[in-house]
């Protein structure tokens, strides 16, 4: 008698071996297993949906932080000593890191809604833990030492929320098609109704989300307020070396109405710009003054000052990654710059009929002009012929004594104070960054006729939300990026906001119930057919090209038939 094994036929699963071999190394057929998930890897998939999570809100905050890279730079400048950009291995590594662990949560996903077991690889363990250990590591570092810049996060949301919020939107949606399979698929009630719970949980706090974006940008058009005016911080720094004199012309070029630049006083009572405590940096001193080069800028009498060159750091060092756009003719004028003094500036911004400001730095105390710097600066302003109507002074010390030798002087304070106590103490400007006012803050300032600077705006979405916020003019280092942007990047009606909002969530919502009949529908049509037409009607649609037959199997129970001695005898 002879037994026949079923033929059993194979099809080529390419696609399951990939996404099964690259997450979990079974590229053969046996390896892979449709059974539950052991509680091991349900916790690997828990901390790879924690480090995927916590990755996208560590590149969302780096491709944010932006607008400050300048000022993340020094500060490693600060701590190290040298100059370099620290932000393009940050970047890099944070890019391969989220590309990394995307791409594990997008295979694991695959394997739930192909019915099969995680089984994370050790090889991915190890990556995930090192994405995650090194991830919580940077968080802390920037924590302690750029902790402000977090602020970053809420402020760039009043741009980027409402169209975050169709993206969340539109994700968790397209997962309810895995969802739907899963609680179709399962056999007890109790896992149905949990995973029911936490998915429409996240759903309904999604439709529930606008409530709390709140974004200066949805308003009606029609009271937009004027552009802000943008002042040249340090001048044009991404075009020209900071500080100097053709800084501030080139950031004159691109239409700033003001100037912005940092003021020490020389041993010899000459006020003039520099950024940093030393002339390391900015200047040749290694090369003219070897000795003094870790000396307090300050601590240099303007002869000296002038020997300097403070041009061809800019060249070598390209803080910007710009110096490849510039002509032959600017990079003649950057390699011959020379330290600049205040009163070069006014005389410049007098010219120009441009308001200027600038932070003034108290020498060390046993410099010679620790007592008689505020006098030297105000002499400088003289000096200059510059109408005091155009300067903007922001020293506290001995402000009283300003107003008497320069009544004319703008009155500017550093210090985020009350309007009430601004009025009081006869201040009308106000100049702090950008994190420091809130919209609303921002509005009672313009209310109450005190004119706010927010410092340093480089990116046209933060000046677009500021532009919104009804603030007065801004300070950037990016005065060409920001004459591109003649109107805010987007303004929506509060009504056009609702209209996308509940029809974003009456869509969603939709798709997901029909998901999740489909899915019940073609799982109740399976269980109308029995197991042998099933198999039959796959096998008739299988293409004759696309199967692999294994060998028949005969399996011969006794003696096989032309051996039997009966068969010999017939």
């Amino acid at each position: 008698m002879v037994k026949h094994q079923p033929l059993q036929v194979y099809e080529r699963q390419l696609c399951l071996s990939c996404i099964t071999g690259i997450y979990g190394c079974r590229w053969k057929r046996y390896q892979r297993s449709h059974d539950d998930t052991t509680k091991w890897e349900l916790l690997w998939s828990l901390i790879l949906l924690f480090t995927f999570s916590l990755l996208l809100v560590w590149f969302y905050f780096w491709w944010e932080a932006r607008n400050d890279y300048n000022e993340f730079n020094w500060f490693l400048y600060n701590r190290s000593g040298e100059w370099s950009d620290g932000t393009v291995p940050i970047l890099a590594t944070t890019a391969a890191g989220f590309t990394y662990i995307a791409f594990l949560m997008v295979l694991a996903l695959c394997h739930i809604a192909l019915g099969q077991q995680l089984n994370l690889h050790w090889l991915h363990k190890i990556g995930v833990t090192a994405a995650l250990l090194t991830t919580i590591i940077g968080v802390i570092s920037i924590n302690q030492t750029w902790g402000h810049e977090w602020d970053v996060i809420p402020i760039s949301l009043q741009a980027t929320g409402p169209f975050l919020h169709i993206g969340a939107l539109a994700a968790v949606t397209a997962l309810s098609w895995i969802v739907a399979r899963q609680v179709v698929h399962a056999e007890k009630t109790k896992f149905q109704v949990v995973v029911m719970l936490l998915y429409f949980s996240v759903l309904l706090g999604l439709y529930l989300v606008p409530l709390y974006i709140n974004s200066p940008c949805i308003m009606d058009p029609n009271t937009l307020k004027p552009r802000p005016n943008v002042i040249g911080h340090q001048g044009a720094p991404m075009l020209a070396p900071e500080n100097t004199l053709w800084s501030f012309q080139r950031a004159l070029q691109m239409n700033a109405t003001g100037l912005e630049a940092d003021v020490a006083i020389s041993v010899d009572g000459v006020p003039f710009l520099m950024h940093d405590h030393t002339l390391q940096r900015t200047t040749d001193v290694k090369k003219i003054f070897p000795d003094r080069q870790m000396d307090d800028a300050s601590f240099f009498n303007w002869t000296d000052l002038q020997q300097l060159n403070a041009g061809q750091w800019f060249l070598k060092d390209d803080p910007f990654w710009t110096v490849n756009t510039l002509s032959p003719r600017e990079k003649d004028l950057i390699a011959n710059q020379s330290v600049c003094s205040l009163e070069q500036l006014l005389k410049l911004a007098s010219y120009h009929n441009s308001t200027v400001v600038f932070r003034l730095r108290r020498p060390p105390l046993e410099h010679p002009r620790y007592h008689s710097w505020i006098n030297d600066t105000l002499q400088a302003v003289q000096r200059s012929g510059v109408p005091q109507s155009l300067v903007m002074w922001t020293p506290d010390e001995h402000r009283a004594q300003v107003r008497q030798l320069a009544p004319a002087l703008i009155q500017t304070s550093v210090d985020k104070l009350s309007p009430e106590s601004l009025e009081k103490s006869g201040i009308s400007r106000l100049l702090l960054r950008y994190n420091q006012a809130s919209t609303q803050e921002i509005r009672n300032f313009t209310h109450s006729n005190i004119s706010l600077t927010l410092y340093t705006v480089n990116e046209p979405w933060l000046y677009s939300v500021l532009w919104c916020s009804e603030v007065s003019s801004v300070s950037s280092e990016a005065p060409q990026i920001l004459k591109k942007v003649p109107y805010p990047i987007w303004l929506m009606r509060l009504d056009e906001y609702y209209l996308m909002w509940i029809s974003a969530d009456i869509i969603s919502f939709a798709v997901v119930i029909g998901i999740f009949i489909f899915q019940k529908y073609r799982m109740s049509g399976m269980y109308s057919y029995s197991p042998e037409q099933i198999m039959l009607s796959a096998a008739v649609r299988r293409s004759s090209r696309d199967i692999n037959i294994m060998k028949e199997k005969l399996i011969f129970s006794g003696e096989a038939l032309a051996l039997t001695p009966d068969t010999r005898g017939t």
